[in-house]
């Protein structure tokens, strides 16, 4: 395949996407929360909002990217961000960035799912372990510097920053993307000719994928169900992380600091499910793994001090990764449509990230005089997901 020499561009996108989605919407509740007062409950509204509007454009995404072509997709994708953003510079009403914001998720999805598809295309089964890898380790790595840095930069460079960084990495993106594009199609037109011009050497011969059909449908359905779980977690606790940051009395930049640590094991776990491939298909792991963050996310949330929550962030990073890999790997080794499937788990995604924020703030408003109602909540509701994964197993 000549476009595999491409994949490094594809890889730059991912990195550069991260830094700015991160950086963007993990301290849109900072900056909620600072310029207009939204405390806990408010914030998880948000944070549900996101969710809805992901789950539902992210399949869309991935449909559009597969129908229409993965860089009409990135461009498009690029383009809403970056007006979304624009016009959120010169906002100063909490509805008028609440827009902003969801426009810029809807803009987003049109990223991603064409983005895994990208680098996993015309890869050999041996092939393909090793780009999931990698693109998990360059978007986790990314994340974890914007997540550790954003505190700093929204208390150095001013709340606007919010919005200028992420457009100037965006016109970045935008200009990579049309330069990709224009190697693509060169690529795609000297692969013609010479096929046109005789017939090639030979086929190279195809690795059988030895793995039973009936079992890596299993393992989808099951990686489908508790991702979407695992971001019930991450997304509660992104947008209850302000909350905590004022509990324990921290600045914005020490709450970067201290609250980004499970990004870094997440991207540790990524690192060596990458190298080891032992969890491939082997449902222990999953379960150990889902186990392990219900009590995690649990202890993040009411942690008494700095050291329990640093503590719950290493182990929580490490389960959520495999949590993460595991359904971007079955989506892209079952099927062939990869767009679509990429949409799919990024609407799972999308799923978590309105489920668990909309019982935390439910809780809240309806159960105002309970402590730590929220958490118990989503807790509940990451048991019941428990039930859900056993029993496709059973089933299985």
């Amino acid at each position: 395949m000549p476009l595999r020499r491409l994949k490094p561009g594809y890889f730059t996108l991912e990195g550069l996407n991260s830094f700015a989605t991160v950086y963007y919407f993990y301290y849109f509740y900072f900056f909620m929360q600072q310029a207009f007062g939204f405390g806990n409950k408010a914030n998880l509204a948000l944070a549900a909002l996101n969710g809805v509007i992901y789950m539902v454009f992210a399949w869309l995404g991935g449909k559009f990217a597969q129908r229409f072509g993965y860089f009409t997709a990135l461009k498009l994708g690029f383009v809403v961000m970056l007006g979304a953003l624009a016009v959120g510079t010169q906002l100063t009403s909490a509805p008028g960035q609440i827009l902003v914001m969801s426009v810029t998720v809807v803009g987003m999805c049109f990223t991603w799912p064409t983005l895994e598809a990208l680098v996993s295309e015309g890869e050999t089964v041996t092939g393909l372990p090793r780009m999931v890898g990698i693109y998990n380790m360059v978007w986790a790595g990314t994340a974890a510097v914007a997540y550790f840095t954003g505190g700093a930069m929204l208390e150095n460079l001013g709340l606007k920053s919010l919005f200028y960084v992420p457009i100037a990495i965006q016109l970045c993106q935008l200009a990579l993307t049309l330069w990709l594009e224009s190697k693509a199609r060169q690529a795609t037109e000297r692969h013609a000719v010479a096929q046109a011009s005789g017939p090639p050497p030979g086929p190279p011969a195809l690795e059988p994928n030895l793995r039973p059909v009936a079992k890596a449908k299993l393992f989808l359905s099951m990686a489908w169900l508790a991702n979407p779980f695992a971001y019930v977690a991450i997304n509660t606790l992104i947008a209850a992380v302000p909350g905590v940051a004022k509990r324990l009395e921290l600045s914005t930049t020490l709450a970067g600091f201290c609250c980004s640590i499970w990004c870094f094991s997440r991207l540790a776990a990524f690192v060596v499910l990458w190298r080891w491939t032992g969890w491939h298909y082997r449902f222990r792991w999953l379960l150990v793994s889902y186990l392990a963050l219900v009590g995690t996310f649990s202890a993040i949330l009411m942690a008494p001090n700095i050291a329990v929550l640093v503590l719950a962030q290493v182990l929580f990073g490490a389960v959520a990764g495999l949590i993460y890999y595991s359904s971007l790997f079955y989506s892209m080794d079952v099927g062939e449509t990869k767009g679509e499937h990429g949409g799919i788990h990024e609407a799972a995604i999308g799923l978590g990230n309105f489920a668990g924020p909309a019982v935390g703030a439910a809780s809240l408003y309806f159960l105002p005089q309970y402590a730590d109602k929220g958490t118990l909540a989503v807790s509940g509701l990451l048991l019941l997901g428990l039930g859900a994964l056993l029993a496709i197993w059973r089933r299985g």
